[in-house]
């Protein structure tokens, strides 16, 4: 058995670029040196936000092998999968649940790994279980209630489980590219009431005098990312939320990840007026952050949704991920996936509650999930 030791580090810039991406891999942005640098370089996270950095490291015999982004936190913003329920019921009951950690990337519900493992290292499996259990070790010798991975994939659940974490399922909206030629070729996919609905939505979007470019990378102008932070703000105040990401974060974030960052703007004689971030991953497009100034019949769906389609089928990629929330988009071509998560708690007593409530919200989610699967749009299912 190889000698196991797991630091902390207060920086993502604490390790070594090469070395985290090695171990993050191509395929999901998200989890890259650049995306959660840029996180912390602008600001978006650290104690402004109560998201502090405290990466994980895990050495085999004096030898990285495997890492995990990772957060001190003392509340339950900006996650997405909520647990405020057992924060109260275990405070009311005398217990202290916050600080916590939580491996996640920060304000973004969008599915990836948590345990990042090198890819020479021989035994992932090994690694992977190593990783968790050294986490939750950590956990208890800093006192801390729990450790939360969010969003993980369903491998990384299952060795967290395999380590005493309680699973924990979601449901998301993700449109599959079944080999599409156009966009015409997906309508051709749909029943004749939501293929006439959607082509009734874009025609009134596109109708409305509006002008529309997508823009990847460095071509995406100072200027614009102005407009889109203001369209950013005009959102979160809408929703009664918290700007969490500062203006510098997209530019940043844009100089860090290059094309691999997709802006659909929409404007109105020569004027933005509305715009749609994407992230592009190795086969997948996110769709993250949208905004808009003015009221424009159907734009949201144009500029998050059908032109979100026609980049994929475009450049061949396999899904589109819209992100949590919606059920409007079921009837757009998104059906809804399982997400998943992991949770350690050391309370032996909140933990038993906590696994009674998941049991029943885990049958709760799969019959959520057949049943909105029966207003699929597809005339065939996926």
């Amino acid at each position: 058995m190889p000698d196991w030791s797991l630091t902390l580090h207060a920086s993502i810039h604490e390790i070594d670029f090469e070395l985290w991406n090695r171990c993050a891999g191509p395929d999901n942005p998200f989890v890259s040196h650049g995306f959660l640098s840029a996180l912390e370089e602008s600001g978006s996270v650290g104690p402004r936000t109560g998201w502090l950095p405290r990466h994980a490291v895990l050495q085999a015999d004096g030898q990285p092998v495997a890492m995990a982004p990772l957060y001190g936190k003392g509340h339950s913003y900006g996650e997405y999968v909520f647990d405020h329920a057992w924060a109260n019921a275990y405070e009311q009951a005398g217990g202290r649940y916050y600080p916590k950690l939580q491996s996640a990337v920060p304000f973004s519900p969008v599915p990836g790994p948590r345990l990042l493992i090198h890819p020479d290292y021989p035994a992932p499996e090994a690694a992977a279980q190593a990783l968790g259990q050294a986490i939750a070790q950590a956990c208890g010798e800093l006192e801390l209630s729990s450790v939360h991975a969010t969003f993980c994939t369903r491998d990384d659940q299952f060795h967290l489980v395999r380590n005493g974490w309680l699973p924990r399922l979601g449901l998301q909206y993700h449109w599959h590219n079944r080999g599409y030629a156009d966009f015409e070729h997906f309508l051709a996919a749909l029943s004749s009431r939501k293929r006439k609905s959607i082509r009734r939505e874009r025609r009134d979007a596109q109708n409305c005098g509006l002008t529309f470019h997508t823009k990847r990378g460095l071509d995406i102008t100072a200027a614009d990312w102005k407009a889109f932070y203001r369209f950013y703000l005009s959102t979160i105040d809408r929703k009664w939320g918290s700007a969490y990401l500062t203006a510098r974060f997209f530019p940043l974030l844009c100089e860090r990840l290059g094309d691999r960052i997709v802006l659909m703007l929409a404007e109105h004689e020569g004027k933005p007026v509305a715009a749609a971030l994407n992230i592009l991953g190795k086969d997948t497009l996110y769709g993250r952050n949208w905004g808009c100034e003015g009221e424009w019949p159907f734009l949201h769906f144009e500029l998050c949704y059908y032109r979100a389609i026609d980049f994929a089928i475009e450049h061949n990629l396999s899904r589109v991920e819209a992100g949590a929330q919606g059920e409007h988009k079921i009837q757009r071509g998104y059906l809804p996936k399982l997400t998943y998560s992991a949770h350690y708690l050391r309370d032996p007593n909140l933990r038993s509650a906590v696994a009674d409530f998941l049991d029943q919200e885990r049958a709760a989610i799969h019959e959520e999930k057949e049943a909105l699967g029966e207003f699929s749009p597809y005339r065939t299912e996926e």
